[in-house]
């Protein structure tokens, strides 16, 4: 998930304690190797993810590849999915916290809200999306141990937003069919290296 967000200077921590210095959004000096993000079309990101099983240094490890790679492209949410891996992992970091969210379950949900969303996986494309104003998480960290993100918001969206993408769902869903069919067209042609 994207955000726009003002011009400023922040440190964000990966997950292995590196420090990265994000300035007006931007991140200097990071290196990442091997994660991409997947752009709609990609088939993958309509396979429903399967549940994570073991938790081992491999995968503490490929949350933290994770985190750089959403840090990197300036998001505040990332699915497992949206870089080529079906597994129910999902990160989201937003007013200085890092959730970790593998085999998440939805346990309560609240109220209405709607905003603006943007998605990794449809570069420059944003609309609004109406979505639960708060709502109450259960997952695990990479550890195993089940915690429990009771939410509201826009952390609630973000939640909401990549729990979908580890079930197939992308955001353009919540649109009409009509604007789900132009940014649809626009992907393709992107895809296809015919866009503008």
């Amino acid at each position: 998930m994207r955000e726009d967000t003002a011009k400023k200077t922040t440190t964000e921590k990966t997950p292995s304690g590196d420090e990265l210095k994000i300035e007006g959004s931007k991140i200097e000096e990071l290196k990442i190797e091997g994660l991409k993000i997947k752009v709609y079309p990609d088939p993958v990101l309509k396979i429903p993810a399967t549940p994570v099983e073991r938790f081992d240094a491999k995968l503490s490890s490929f949350v933290d590849e994770m985190h750089k790679a959403m840090l990197l492209r300036e998001g505040v949410g990332l699915a497992a999915p949206q870089v080529g891996v079906s597994k129910k992992i999902a990160i989201i970091t937003y007013d200085g916290v890092f959730y970790v969210l593998i085999n998440p379950r939805l346990l309560e949900r609240e109220g209405e809200q709607e905003g603006e969303e943007g998605c990794l996986s449809f570069p420059g494309i944003y609309a609004p999306v109406k979505r639960p104003a708060r709502v109450k998480v259960a997952a695990q960290d990479t550890g195993g141990i089940e915690r429990v993100y009771e939410v509201e918001g826009f952390t609630a969206r973000a939640f909401l937003h990549e729990m979908d993408h580890l079930e197939g769902k992308l955001f353009i869903e919540y649109l009409s069919t009509l604007k789900r069919g132009m940014i649809r067209k626009k992907m393709y042609k992107r895809a296809i290296g015919e866009d503008e």
